[in-house]
C-alpha cells in the first residue's frame, strides 16, 4: 500500500487522505446514527408490547383450547389484530388461536408461568422461524381456571429491522456521496493550494535545465507558500551573486596573472634562447634577468598564497585556527616587520592590552597588510601613527588619502584606485584584512582623516584581561 501511495502524486494523495478521513468520518457518524434508531425502535416496541393487554375472554378461550375438544366462538373484537398472543404453562405447553402460529417457548416463559418471574422480554422466533419480539407476563384469572400460566404477546422484528434497513441504504447512500464530494473537494483544494507549489517546481526545473539563476518566482500573501517563496528567490537572488563574484574573481585574477606571467615568460625565452644561441649575455644583464625571474615568481607565489585565503567562507573558519591571542602583542610583531620596509619613516604606536579570539597567522598577516598600505602611501620621512584602545585598532598615514567617492571599493578583491595602479600589489590586500576580521568578529574601515591622509579602523571584540581558562603565560603570544 505505502509504495503504491509513493507512486501518486502530492495532488492525489491529498485527494485520497481527504476522502479516507471523510470516509471514516460518515462511517462512525452512520453508526452511531443507526445503533441509536436500533436502540429507539427497541424500546418503543418494548414498551408497545408491554403496555397491550389481552383481554380476560380471550385468555380464557386460549384456555379452552388446550383443555377441551369444542371449539370455542372467538370474536375478532376479543382478538388484538397486530400482535400475536398466545398462553404459556408451566410445563411449557403453549395454547394458540387456530391460524396463528405458535412461538417457540424458552425457559424464561415457563419461569414466569411457574411464578419465578414476574415478567421478561425476549426475542423469539415461531414455528416458521419469523423472529418475534415476546413480552411474557403472569396472569391470574377469575372463573376456577387458577394460577400455573402466563401470557405471551409478540410482534414481528422486522417492524424494527425494516426500518433499519431502510435507514443503512440511506445512510450507505449519502456516505458514498459525502466521500466522492470530499475527494472531489480534496482534489480541487489540492489542485488549487499546490498551485503555487508547481510554480516553484517548474521555476527549479527550469533552472536546473538551463542554469538561469535570473529566474523569480512572484510572491502574493504572507502564508506559508509566499514564504517558501521568498527564500527560494533569496536563495537563488544569493546563488547568482556568488557566481558572478566567482566569475569576476576568475577573470581578476586571470589578469592579474597575465602581467607576471607575461615578463616571466619574456625573461625566460631570453636566456633560453642566449642558451641555444651561444651568445652569453653580459654578467650585468643575465643578473638582471635572473632578479625579475626571481621576482616575477615571489610575485606569483604571494598571488596565489592570497587567492587561497580569500577562497576560505567568512563562516567558515578552520577547525581548530582560532584561539585567544594578545592583540596587542601581534600588532607590535607586525609593526617590527614594516618598520623595516619604510627606513625613512618615523612610527609612533601606544599599544594597550587587548584579549580578541583569532587565528594568530592570519591576524598577523593582516595587520602587516595595513601597516604596509600606510608605508606604501607615506610620504618621503612621514610619520605613521599606531593606536591600540579598548578593541580598536586605528593606523593612519600622512599621504594623499583616498577620493571619497573609492572608498566604498577598497576591500573589493582586485580594486585598485587609479592613482595607485603603477604601485606594487595585486588588490587583495585589504580584501584579505576584510575576510579575516570578520571572521574573528570583528569589522574593520577606512576613512578620510580631516587633516589629510588615511585611518585604517580594525575592531575586534574581547577584553582588557585575557580569560580565567587561558592565563598570561599560556597565551600564544608568540604566534606559535
Amino acid at each position: 500500500m505505502i509504495p503504491y501511495l509513493r507512486r501518486l502524486t502530492l495532488r492525489a494523495r491529498l485527494a485520497l487522505f481527504a476522502g479516507v478521513a471523510v470516509a471514516v468520518a460518515v462511517a462512525i457518524a452512520a453508526a452511531a446514527a443507526w445503533l441509536v434508531t436500533r436502540q429507539q425502535l427497541t424500546n418503543q416496541l418494548d414498551t408497545s408490547l408491554k403496555s397491550v393487554q389481552a383481554s380476560p375472554g380471550y385468555v380464557q378461550a386460549l384456555l379452552r383450547i388446550c383443555g377441551l375438544t369444542q371449539r370455542p366462538d372467538m370474536t375478532t373484537a376479543d382478538t388484538p389484530t397486530s400482535y400475536t398472543v398466545q398462553v404459556v404453562t408451566a410445563d411449557g405447553t403453549v395454547c394458540a388461536a387456530p391460524g396463528t402460529t405458535p412461538i417457540n417457548v424458552d425457559g424464561s416463559d415457563r419461569a414466569v408461568a411457574s411464578g419465578q418471574l414476574g415478567s421478561v422480554l425476549h426475542d423469539a422466533t415461531d414455528k416458521d422461524g419469523t423472529p418475534m419480539r415476546v413480552a411474557t407476563s403472569g396472569t391470574s384469572l377469575p372463573g376456577g381456571f387458577g394460577d400455573g400460566y402466563a401470557v405471551s404477546i409478540a410482534q414481528p422484528l422486522s417492524v424494527v429491522n425494516k426500518p433499519l434497513g431502510t435507514l443503512a441504504l440511506v445512510l450507505f447512500g449519502v456516505a458514498g456521496v459525502g466521500v466522492a464530494g470530499a475527494m472531489t473537494t480534496g482534489l480541487a483544494i489540492a489542485r488549487a493550494g499546490l498551485r503555487p507549489v508547481e510554480r516553484l517546481t517548474q521555476t527549479v526545473e527550469h533552472i536546473a535545465r538551463t542554469e538561469d539563476l535570473g529566474v523569480r518566482i512572484p510572491v502574493a500573501g504572507t502564508d506559508e507558500i509566499a514564504r517558501l517563496s521568498s527564500s527560494f528567490n533569496a536563495m537563488t537572488e544569493a546563488l547568482s551573486a556568488s557566481r558572478d563574484r566567482q566569475q569576476q574573481l576568475i577573470e581578476d585574477a586571470g589578469h592579474e596573472l597575465r602581467t607576471p606571467l607575461t615578463s616571466l615568460r619574456t625573461n625566460i625565452e631570453l636566456l633560453i634562447r642566449s642558451e641555444k644561441s651561444g651568445r652569453q649575455l653580459p654578467a650585468n644583464a643575465r643578473q638582471e634577468l635572473l632578479g625579475s625571474v626571481e621576482a616575477q615568481i615571489s610575485e606569483l607565489t604571494n598571488l596565489v598564497g592570497d587567492l587561497q585565503e580569500l577562497s576560505r567562507p567568512d563562516s567558515a573558519p578552520a577547525v581548530g585556527s582560532l584561539r585567544v591571542v594578545a592583540l596587542h602583542e601581534i600588532t607590535k610583531r607586525a609593526l617590527d616587520r614594516v618598520e623595516l620596509r619604510g627606513p625613512n619613516l618615523t612610527f609612533h604606536s601606544d599599544l594597550r592590552p587587548w584579549y580578541a579570539h583569532a587565528d594568530p597567522a592570519a591576524l598577523e598577516r593582516s595587520l602587516v597588510n595595513v601597516l604596509d598600505n600606510a608605508v606604501k602611501f607615506s610620504p618621503p620621512e612621514g610619520e605613521i601613527s599606531v593606536r591600540l584602545a579598548s578593541g580598536t585598532l586605528i593606523v593612519r598615514d600622512h599621504g594623499p588619502g583616498i577620493p571619497t567617492n573609492e572608498l566604498p571599493y577598497v576591500f573589493d578583491r582586485f580594486w585598485r584606485s587609479p592613482t595607485a595602479r603603477s604601485l606594487p600589489g595585486s588588490g587583495l590586500g585589504l580584501a584579505i584584512v576584510a575576510h579575516t576580521i570578520r571572521q574573528a568578529g570583528g569589522s574593520v574601515e577606512l576613512r578620510s582623516h580631516p587633516e589629510g591622509g588615511i585611518e585604517a579602523v580594525v575592531r575586534l571584540p574581547g577584553t582588557e584581561t585575557p580569560p580565567p581558562a587561558l592565563p598570561a603565560e599560556q597565551l600564544p603570544a608568540d604566534g606559535d
